[in-house]
C-alpha cells in the first residue's frame, strides 16, 4: 500500500495557531474602560488643604474665616448639586454606555472628594458663625427659622453622604472590575444624578431661610 502525501496549496498560508484559553483583547462589544483613580491624590491633597484652613478658622475664631467657608461651602453645594441634578441628569441619559462609561470614569472620582468636603466644611462653620453670634440661645428671636435650617440640611447631609456617596463609590468599583456592567452602571449613575437633585433643590429651601434670617 503506497502512502499519499498531500502537498501544502501554493499561496495558501495556514492561521497562526492561537494559543486556547488565552485573550487578544477584551470581548467584540464590550465597553472600553480607561485607566482611573477612584481617589484622585491631587484632589485629596487639595481637600486636606481646605480641611487645615478650616481647622485653622475655627481654632482662631475668625468670624470672616467662619462667612466665608460658611457662605462659599453652602454656595458650591447648591450649585453643584442643582447642576448635576437638572444639568448632567438628562444629558448622562442619552449618552451610550461607552461614552456613560468614559465621563464617568474621569467625574465621579472628582466628586468623591468634593462632595464630602464641601459638606463638613458647610456644615462646621455654619455650626461656629452660629455659636459665636449667640443664634443657639433659645431666645433668639428667630431661633424656629434657624431649627428650620439645620433639619433641612441635616436630611440633605444624610442624603450625600448615606445615598450620593454610596452610589458614586459603586460606580467606581463596578467600573474596576475586568467586565463592568454597563446596565449596572446606568441604574446607579441615575440614583446618584436623582440624589443630586433632591439634595440641590433642598438647598433652595435652606437659601429662603438664610436669606430670611440676614434680612430679620
Amino acid at each position: 500500500m503506497s502512502e499519499t502525501i498531500i502537498e501544502p496549496t501554493a499561496g495558501v498560508e495556514a492561521p497562526p495557531a492561537v494559543p486556547t484559553g488565552e485573550h487578544t483583547g477584551p470581548p467584540p462589544g464590550a465597553p472600553v474602560v480607561p485607566q482611573f483613580e477612584i481617589v484622585p491624590r491631587v484632589g485629596v491633597a487639595i481637600a486636606v488643604v481646605i480641611l487645615a484652613l478650616l481647622v485653622g478658622a475655627i481654632a482662631s475664631n475668625s468670624l470672616w474665616a467662619l462667612d466665608f467657608f460658611h457662605v462659599a461651602g453652602g454656595g458650591l453645594w447648591t450649585g453643584i448639586d442643582l447642576f448635576v441634578g437638572l444639568a448632567i441628569g438628562p444629558i448622562l441619559g442619552m449618552m451610550s454606555v461607552q461614552a456613560r462609561i468614559e465621563f464617568s470614569t474621569r467625574f465621579m472620582p472628582k466628586m468623591l472628594v468634593i462632595m464630602p468636603t464641601l459638606v463638613i466644611v458647610t456644615l462646621a462653620a455654619g455650626y461656629q458663625l452660629a455659636r459665636h453670634l449667640g443664634n443657639l440661645a433659645p431666645d433668639y428671636p428667630h431661633h424656629g427659622w434657624l431649627v428650620a435650617s439645620y433639619i433641612v440640611v441635616g436630611v440633605m447631609a444624610v442624603i450625600a453622604l448615606g445615598l450620593l456617596e454610596p452610589a458614586n463609590l459603586a460606580v467606581l468599583f463596578e467600573l474596576k472590575k475586568e467586565r463592568p456592567d454597563g446596565e449596572r452602571i446606568g441604574r446607579l449613575m441615575r440614583v446618584f444624578v436623582l440624589t443630586a437633585g433632591i439634595t440641590g433643590v433642598m438647598q433652595i429651601a435652606t437659601l429662603v431661610i438664610m436669606s430670611r434670617l440676614a434680612t430679620a
